[in-house]
């Protein structure tokens, strides 16, 4: 059956502008880290996909080694895309990264030009596409100069190959040196992406305040903590989830699931019930409230999923009490 996008997916969801640019994100984008490679169901993937743009989420976050194996998530974007999504393709904003291990050899990983622009040209090829609406370095590269790296971004702009350019899970030094190198290019970074949930507060530590400061996006990966922020392991670890198989990269090792955690968990989720959320909504409107933030990754195993995290949209403001009792909690 043709898919023909519900009329009314922008009615609900709120658009934040990505730093100082022009720019516009949904407050809830997709990641397809997982749930979207060749070990898994791909009339799945594309309800997933459907569902979210119906609800108004307009951008698709990949990168090259996303899979299950590497590349076959944006070979399934790519297909899915081609069925469904290409008469919507300038509604729809879409990303790709590169900066880990995708092919042997030494041009296969980190951050040379060399790589880079080899790893966009095969990511395009995979999904289809002309250009990508953002693209990313994926972690900082300690041998290669950041003048190489950030240089090989501002080409790909000018090759009409991205529109945007943006950097993930580099700290507030490393930040600032490239946003210096990007605007003297002419190609001023757009986005940031680091990880951040209320477990992981790395960020507040100084990164945050960079990128208000340069009037730079963020948009932040894993705020449920790899599935730890919501009801999953409210008992413990479900004996079929990846934490306790310790099946697929990006889940959550089982030893970091205490008593200690289990324990924090229930408290944040008693707050979340006060507030008639689950914990699930209430982790990610916390990352929401802070202005500097234009949008939060969330990743799904069934449409549901995408549902339910919309809905922590209608409610991200907190009290003083409340943000003082998580605190107290996340100590």
């Amino acid at each position: 059956m043709v898919y023909k996008a519900s009329e009314s997916r922008y009615d609900k969801m709120e658009y934040r502008r990505c730093g100082k640019s022009g720019l516009k994100l949904p407050a809830i984008s997709l990641g397809l880290w997982h749930n979207f490679g060749n070990i898994d169901n791909i009339e799945t993937s594309r309800e997933i996909l459907r569902t979210a743009f119906d609800n108004g989420i307009t951008h698709f976050d990949l990168a090259n080694n996303y899979g299950p194996p590497a590349g076959t998530a944006e070979e399934n974007f790519g297909y899915l895309f081609k069925q469904d999504f290409k008469a919507y393709r300038d509604e729809l904003i879409i990303s790709s990264k590169a900066g880990y291990g995708m092919w042997p050899g030494p041009y296969g990983d980190f951050g040379s030009k060399k790589y880079l622009v080899a790893s966009l040209d095969q990511s395009l090829k995979r999904m289809g596409l002309d250009y990508v609406d953002i693209f990313y370095h994926h972690r900082p590269d300690p041998e290669t100069p950041l003048e190489e790296t950030m240089g090989a971004l501002d080409l790909m702009v000018r090759q009409g190959k991205a529109l945007y350019v943006g950097i993930s899970s580099y700290s507030a030094e490393e930040s600032t040196a490239a946003f210096k190198i990007l605007k003297e290019l002419g190609t001023p970074c757009l986005i940031h992406q680091p990880k951040y949930s209320m477990f992981e507060r790395w960020v507040e530590g100084g990164l945050m305040d960079v990128l208000g400061d340069n009037g730079v996006g963020c948009i932040p990966f894993s705020p449920l903590a790899q599935g730890l922020l919501t009801n999953k392991y409210l008992k413990g670890i479900p004996q079929d989830s990846r934490a306790a198989s310790g099946r697929g990269n990006g889940a959550v090792e089982g030893d970091r699931i205490t008593p200690q955690v289990l324990d924090k968990v229930q408290k944040l989720n008693a707050i979340a019930e006060s507030r008639g959320q689950n914990l699930a909504q209430m982790a990610l409107s916390w990352i929401m409230k802070d202005p500097r933030v234009s949008s939060v990754l969330i990743g799904a195993s069934k449409p549901a999923q995408v549902i339910d995290c919309i809905k922590s949209t209608e409610n991200y403001v907190f009290s003083a009490e409340e943000l003082k009792q998580i605190d107290e909690i996340l100590k």
